[in-house]
């Protein structure tokens, strides 16, 4: 045998033995990761949710040493790129911020370095490129796993700009609507006046408009009433998501009983059901001590909750809320289903478009656990209503994009993972899945 093949045979064995020892490198990785105090969710996922494309990014890796061929390699380096982007959208939506990607990356790098080093301690006969071929395979699976985990970040924040453009260029839109109705207002009261009073001149703006309908009148007190109030609802969400942005909200944890905030919440919002004739239904145990930010935690459900009933046109709301998962997955949830047209139609802002893909993702790779026979902790799918309400076009949607960035920027602060469900006839669900505890380290 030359020493190519020798080198090739070495290579392929050290792939069989990473495979059998997959089990105990995800559960050093896992513990590296929990230990780790700059790390903050690790406690609240399962292990399907927590290992999610990284199984498939191994597999790739052990092709890879074992393949003799550049197409094999390749197709191997392919599937690498491919799981490591997959792995940074599922953290997003898992609610990681960018830099505890990077630091989960750096503690899977160590975990295998020390695995190749094990091994070469115990095979000493090993041919001398064996190893340096081993560890630059490693450095290039790492580095494409930070680079497509940053790539991916990087999108979604492009994703969630574009949805604020949007929104802010439905805003100036509606300004220009109201510049035309008022255009036409002051058209009309001139014919007016010049009907009635014989004035034929601009001086008519200087007249304070006397000769204007009470009925016009009211009718353009109205627009500007819509379109201020729009206009300040726009500043402020942008304002708040500036904040968040920068850096200046910090979260507070204290106890406190979810349930109760809930239904207060859906109390107060009852009268805005009432008058565009939608039921707002509740369900839950009856209390739920968790720990939390309080404030944070009734931004998100408002936010969520003002979309549901702004969006749907018949049948309405329900709120619901209650433990998740087992007792190793402290976590409590809160849904939001509505029975609006939902987001089949492609009236969908670029960030729920992402935060659809991302919910679809994970639970693909939970159900591949399943089928490999791994026990798998997870929540079942969030539950949606069939929707009865019309499709409606899209620049009705204007303001949502914000909504969902602030929504998603407060969960990323609470360690929170944020999962959108909807169907074709189907209206739109959002689970909130919280940590039931914060460590007093973190």
């Amino acid at each position: 045998m030359n020493g190519s093949s020798q080198v090739n045979e070495q290579l392929a064995a050290l792939a069989v033995h990473l495979n059998t020892r997959r089990e105990a490198i995800l559960q050093i990785w896992r513990r590296a990761a929990e230990e780790d105090s700059d790390l903050n969710s690790v406690s609240t996922l399962s292990r399907a949710q927590f290992n999610d494309h990284i199984p498939e990014v191994l597999d790739a890796f052990e092709h890879k040493l074992s393949a003799c061929h550049r197409a094999a390699r390749l197709e191997a380096a392919e599937e690498q790129k491919e799981g490591a982007a997959g792995h940074g959208l599922h953290r997003w939506q898992q609610g990681y911020n960018q830099r505890e990607v990077m630091r989960e990356w750096g503690h899977l790098n160590l975990c295998l370095v020390d695995e190749l080093e094990s091994y070469a301690a115990d095979h000493r006969d090993l041919e001398y490129e064996v190893m340096p071929i081993a560890r630059r395979t490693l450095a290039q699976l790492c580095s494409e796993g930070v680079s497509e985990s940053a790539t991916q970040y990087a999108r979604l924040q492009q994703t969630e700009a574009a949805g604020r453009v949007r929104d802010l260029e439905q805003a100036l839109e509606q300004l220009r609507e109201m510049e035309r109705e008022r255009a036409e207002m002051l058209r009309e009261a001139a014919h007016d006046l010049r009907g009635n009073l014989g004035i034929v001149n601009n001086a008519t703006a200087l007249l304070k408009h006397e000769g204007v309908p009470e009925r016009q009148r009211a009718h353009f007190v109205t627009i500007l009433q819509k379109g201020v109030t729009s206009l300040h609802t726009l500043l402020n969400d942008l304002n708040n998501l500036a904040r968040l942005e920068a850096g200046h909200e910090r979260r507070k944890t204290e106890v406190f009983d979810a349930a109760e905030i809930i239904k207060d919440m859906c109390a107060n919002f009852q009268s805005i059901a009432t008058e565009r004739r939608l039921f707002l239904k509740t369900e839950g145990p009856t209390s739920l001590q968790v720990e939390g930010d309080t404030v944070k935690v009734q931004r998100i459900i408002q936010n969520l909750l003002l979309n549901a009933l702004k969006y749907t046109e018949r049948g309405g709301v329900k709120v619901t809320w209650g433990e998740a998962g087992t007792d190793s997955m402290e976590r409590w949830t809160v849904c939001v289903q509505d029975t609006g047209p939902g987001f089949q139609n492609g009236d969908v802002t670029p960030l729920a478009r992402a935060l659809k893909q991302a919910t679809e993702g994970a639970q693909e790779v939970e159900e591949k656990a399943e089928e490999a026979g791994e026990s798998v902790e997870h929540a079942e799918p969030a539950p949606t209503l069939a929707s009865q309400s019309n499709k409606k076009p899209a620049q009705q949607f204007a303001g949502e994009g914000i909504g969902l960035s602030i929504v998603k920027r407060l969960c990323e602060l609470l360690d929170a993972s944020l999962e959108l469900e909807t169907a074709s006839g189907e209206g739109t669900t959002f689970r909130v899945m919280f940590p039931r505890n914060y460590s007093a380290g973190k």
